[in-house]
């Protein structure tokens, strides 16, 4: 995460915005007392919101908790995939 204040955000922006888009950094832009923005990539933001997703529903929370306790414990298996 790169904090920055408002001031050295504008001298710089270019480089700031190269930062959050080549090393998936999220940037907090200061603009004072508890006041803020986030600037981050569209990557990272799509990844942030298909989570959400996801997780909004408990029937898929339960059942992707479930998936990550069974590969902790090592219960998996591989498939072949079917080329065509």
């Amino acid at each position: 995460m790169v904090v920055a204040n408002i001031s050295d955000f504008r001298k710089d922006i270019k480089s700031y915005f190269d930062r959050v888009a080549k090393n998936f950094e999220t940037l907090i832009i200061n603009r004072g007392k508890d006041s803020g923005i986030v600037v981050m990539s569209l990557e990272e933001y799509n990844s942030l919101i298909a989570t959400n997703y996801e997780l909004s529903n408990r029937a898929n929370e339960i059942r992707l908790d479930s998936a990550i306790d069974k590969f902790r414990k090592g219960n998996t298996f591989s498939k072949d995939l079917i080329e065509e």
